[in-house]
């Protein structure tokens, strides 16, 4: 099977309403299976660790629990639920999607970015959950759809 470019978008939250709990997810699980097409981390640094601690997870176990279970994404956020005791802080996540929401990029990561899909760097684009969907969908583009 061809690896896949991971097309969940930091800017969707699942039912417990966590901004790129999806998309870490689905990364984790690609990569868990080495099907994560190249240039992503399976748990970056950026977005992945930030929601990591802003639910308080340990990331070697939050990845060991990809890895093993295999889980769907409902059966991650059940096996959220439980770690975090039945319910999530909700100030805690608040805070969490607002820094996801309002975090941009450098100016050399954005005017990469928007350079490569021939986009104009007018200053109408900051923010990276934008910036990575269309990095995103360059990637799909030339790996599948070109």
């Amino acid at each position: 099977m061809s690896k896949i470019v991971p097309l969940i978008s930091s800017g969707v939250a699942g039912p417990l309403g966590v901004l790129h709990l999806p998309r870490l997810w689905l990364k984790a699980s690609l990569e868990a299976r080495g099907l994560l097409a190249d240039g992503y981390p399976g748990c970056g640094k950026g977005y992945d660790q930030m929601v990591l601690d802003g639910l308080g997870l340990n990331r070697e176990e939050f990845l060991g629990f990809i890895k093993a279970e295999k889980p769907t994404y409902p059966q991650a956020e059940i096996w959220i639920l439980k770690k975090k005791g039945g319910k999530l802080d909700k100030a805690a996540v608040e805070k969490l999607n607002a820094a996801i929401r309002g975090y941009n990029h450098d100016d050399a990561t954005r005017t990469s970015i928007l350079g490569a899909n021939g986009i104009p760097d007018n200053g109408t684009i900051k923010d990276a959950v934008n910036l990575n969907n269309i990095d995103d969908w360059k990637e799909l583009h030339s790996a599948c759809l070109k």
